[in-house]
């Protein structure tokens, strides 16, 4: 039974995680209707910014994580006013082809400066090791993961469903023209959502270096993880992917606990379930452009 809780524990740990890298492409592709296939790359930026101020400049974790998501933000924001606000309305076959140009070009770039070796973050002492609560053995660091995420999860959710920014985002997405007749300034609105998204994939990618490992094709490995969550999810809402996260993490760490052999193809079984299931995801809905 210890065993039992460790794997569901560490499962929704690394669920959570996938939520926090795949969350800004679920507002990008579902608030936004753009496919951006190059969100990976942002969550790289940020786990090598955490990685080089923790490692290198001797800055504690716990400061490095905020400055990961600024940067990451900012890189997306700059990206966002030169290139991508130039294909919002083109189609997404272009999208497609502009963002995964942008993945080779950023493997390229990270690999030439920072080399081809895996790169994990020094954790301070306190995160390091496991704490014993009812005979079950819970990573510190996991849980502040999880700690992380749903406090994460949470404002998100409330800035998206209870602001006046949430409301004027729908807006802008719904019918832009009709949004700018009414005051709102649309291009701003995009850039702020997809810096933020970008910001909260660089954090994910801070965040996942120690677990996950960080190298220059991080980019490449892990789309198809933000694309499954995204997908099983449904991009209409962020409700949808984070329970997704949820279920794929669960059954991605006891498929390969209990079942070695076939476990890496046990989440993409559950993939292909749910979409038979339901096509559109779990909280998806036909979205009109």
């Amino acid at each position: 039974m210890a065993s039992i809780l460790t794997n569901l524990f560490d499962g929704v740990a690394y669920g959570m995680l996938l939520f926090v890298l795949a969350c800004g492409l679920a507002v990008t592709l579902g608030l936004m209707n753009f496919v951006n296939l190059a969100h990976g790359a942002f969550a790289m930026a940020g786990g090598y910014i955490c990685a080089v101020l923790v490692n290198n400049s001797g800055w504690p974790f716990f400061a490095a994580l905020p400055l990961a998501f600024i940067g990451s933000a900012a890189i997306g924001i700059a990206l966002e006013r030169t290139l991508y606000r130039h294909l919002y309305s083109r189609s997404h076959l272009d999208q497609v082809l502009f963002s995964i140009g942008l993945v080779f070009m950023s493997v390229a770039a990270v690999d030439y400066i920072m080399g081809s070796s895996r790169v994990f973050i020094k954790l301070p002492a306190a995160l390091e090791g496991q704490i014993d609560l009812f005979g079950v053995g819970i990573g510190r660091y996991r849980l502040m993961i999880v700690v992380i995420c749903g406090l994460l999860t949470l404002g998100l959710q409330l800035i998206l469903a209870k602001t006046r920014f949430g409301s004027r985002l729908r807006a802008a997405v719904d019918d832009p023209r009709a949004a700018s007749g009414l005051g709102i300034n649309v291009p701003q609105v995009f850039a702020f959502t997809f810096a933020f998204g970008c910001g909260l994939a660089g954090l994910g990618g801070a965040l996942s270096a120690e677990i996950l490992g960080l190298d220059p094709y991080f980019p490449l490995k892990f789309m198809i993880y933000f694309l499954i969550v995204v997908t099983v999810g449904g991009s209409s809402s962020i409700t949808g992917p984070f329970l997704a996260s949820l279920l794929l993490g669960i059954a991605d760490v006891a498929g390969k606990y209990y079942v070695p052999k076939v476990g890496p193809f046990v989440i993409y079984t559950v993939m292909i379930v749910i979409l038979l299931w339901r096509p559109n995801g779990l909280f998806g809905r036909t979205a009109a452009r």
